[in-house]
């Protein structure tokens, strides 16, 4: 009987697994059959725009986080894919920073090259993993949401790439429930201009309160706040933006602040973060796991120590993304097929994860972090064929990057980078970024 092995979600993460395979088929390696499930009707995952808030046209509770206008917040030189640059996708350098229909078209481009859709089921989306410890084998449960039909299948692996930025963490604050408008978490905001003329509120220092912030201020907010538990971004932030200890209650349209202030506030926009979140999965296969870079309960950041049969990809917090993806990918492909053998002990497996949750605590700043998920990610690549690029490179890239922020929280994305793939040093793009209100893929590579 042929290996089968099934792939959760068609986002970055399950399409960098399915390109893994292909590549080594491509290569003449006997692979085993790969199915693929998608909840949504076409791949990209979060890349992949929909209007919709809150649950689907099947009662789903809409995976992506996406909103209208979103730019990539970090260079592109260092997500690119070292067996696909973005000069062979668009027949030219483009600039470092691109919106998302951009991005998009770029993660498709190299699946399509690969001819790996036949593999994935869309609007199939997985109900329940169950592991039969006799058979050593998984039963997989999964919904046809367009034909409205159940069914089960067998596999020998399970590959869970469904990512874990799409079930909201939403905290309450006192008054809330009286409070005269509109309350939202960053899972649901989709545009802007909703906020034109407003005074908004965001809670929350990470990265979607910075960049749900910058695009509100760049559609015309009256003012945006953002308030922080421990310490404030500290961005030399526009006249109109403010940052203020932890919220303490909302009054009608008064919200009051650590610190006594209080302020009007129209509209809350909640970036309190995100839960991993696996309703498909029983108590033993499911990883439980803060954002971090060093996850728990995974070998080398992938199989699962409880069982090896089982893997994740892409579940920890990112600095490095798409090239990260495939570095796991291609491990745990190699894993599959035989090349890479796991410990023999369960205890080793755990010793491992045990040693990079100390080395990431042993980091002092984002600069150690970088690096960290930099020597992760040359880590993997160096046992397998996945053709080996400038990590170091990007690195710097992303010291750059964090530099750049310093000086110019609205301007950062205004400059160049080189491709550590191409070494082609990227152009200027066209318009500064607080003036290009038109994020289309047309008007981007417009030269």
């Amino acid at each position: 009987m042929k290996k089968r092995v099934a792939v959760i979600g068609a986002g970055p993460s399950g399409l960098a697994q399915l390109r893994a395979f292909q590549s080594a088929a491509a290569k003449g390696a006997e692979i085993p059959e790969i199915v693929c499930f998608e909840k949504q009707a076409n791949w990209g995952g979060l890349w992949n725009y929909s209007w919709r808030t809150g649950l689907d046209q099947y009662g789903e509770p809409v995976h992506g986080s996406m909103y209208r206008y979103l730019w990539s917040n970090g260079p592109k030189e260092g997500l690119e894919f070292a067996d696909y640059s973005f000069e062979e996708h668009f027949g030219k350098q483009i600039a470092s920073y691109p919106p998302r229909a951009v991005l998009f078209d770029y993660i498709e481009g190299r699946v399509k090259k690969a001819g790996v859709r036949p593999w994935i089921r869309f609007e199939n989306v997985v109900r329940l993993v169950e592991w039969d410890a006799a058979t050593q084998k998984f039963t997989v449960t999964v919904q046809d949401l367009a034909k409205d039909h159940c069914y089960s299948e067998v596999f020998d692996n399970v590959i869970v790439a469904s990512g874990h930025f799409s079930t909201p963490n939403v905290p309450e604050f006192q008054g809330f429930d009286r409070f005269n408008g509109r309350i939202v978490h960053a899972h649901d905001f989709r545009d802007a201009r909703e906020f034109a003329g407003k005074d908004v509120l965001l809670v929350g220092t990470s990265y979607s309160a910075e960049d749900i912030g910058s695009q509100c201020w760049k559609y015309g907010a009256k003012s945006v706040t953002n308030t922080y538990r421990s310490a404030p971004m500290g961005f030399k932030w526009p006249e109109n933006w403010e940052e203020k200890p932890n919220m303490q209650k909302v009054d009608g349209n008064i919200v009051t602040f650590g610190d006594g202030s209080t302020k009007k506030i129209d509209a809350i926009i909640l970036c309190t973060g995100y839960k991993h979140h696996f309703p498909f999965l029983p108590d033993d296969l499911r990883l439980k796991t803060a954002n971090r870079l060093a996850t728990a309960d995974l070998y080398k950041g992938v199989a699962f120590v409880h069982n090896p049969a089982l893997f994740y990809i892409g579940m920890q917090d990112q600095w490095f993304t798409f090239n990260m993806f495939d570095a796991q990918a291609w491990w745990a492909r190699d894993v599959i097929l035989g090349r890479i053998a796991l410990p023999q002990s369960k205890d080793e497996m755990i010793a491992d994860v045990t040693d990079r949750v100390a080395r990431e605590d042993a980091g002092a700043d984002a600069h150690d972090a970088i690096q960290y998920q930099g020597d992760y990610v040359k880590e993997l690549i160096a046992e397998t064929d996945y053709p080996s690029f400038d990590v170091d490179g990007a690195c710097e890239i992303f010291f750059q990057w964090k530099d750049h922020k310093k000086e110019d929280v609205m301007g950062f994305r205004n400059n160049s980078y080189r491709s550590v793939i191409t070494g082609t040093m990227a152009p200027r793009h066209h318009t500064p970024w607080k003036d290009a209100l038109d994020d289309t893929m047309e008007s981007y590579l417009e030269n």
